[in-house]
């Protein structure tokens, strides 16, 4: 899987998010640590469309962030409207990968395409655990 080929049909759930002034680096355009803050917060609502409790440290059921890996392939500036597609493209047992990518609203061209390694956890016992059914339910994978 070459997740820099992904096209908006591949993708499951759907954000769409209005860049800010602040988000502009020194160069004109959308720093590259702004998208993963926009990706961080269309995952969440990925879990809120879900059904799923975990975005709060004392659930029982809540994710950690394990790895990420994440490709720029265009630019974008200030003001634009962005549409950040995600999809659970693989479950294990105790872990799950998400895929993202932002698109530009108007000509649908790649901003960047990231796959996110998530782990299913317990704060209150600090452990890992196993994979919601909810979130195992919605795996698409590519």
């Amino acid at each position: 899987m070459d997740i820099k080929t992904l096209q908006p049909p591949d993708f499951d759930f759907w954000t769409i998010i209005d860049t800010r002034w602040r988000d502009m680096d020194s160069l004109s355009h959308i720093n590259h640590a702004t998208y993963l803050s926009y990706m961080e917060s269309a995952r969440v609502d990925v879990y809120i469309e879900l059904g799923f409790s975990g975005i709060r440290r004392e659930m029982d059921e809540s994710t950690i962030l394990a790895s990420m890996e994440v490709h720029y392939l265009n630019q974008a500036t200030h003001p634009s409207k962005l549409e950040i597609g995600h999809r659970i493209s693989r479950v294990g047992n105790k872990s799950f990968d998400f895929i993202s990518s932002i698109f530009d609203s108007q000509d649908k061209r790649p901003i960047c395409a990231a796959l996110f390694k998530l782990v299913a956890y317990n704060y209150k016992i600090d452990r890992t655990i196993p994979v919601p059914e909810l979130i195992r339910e919605r795996c698409r994978p590519i």
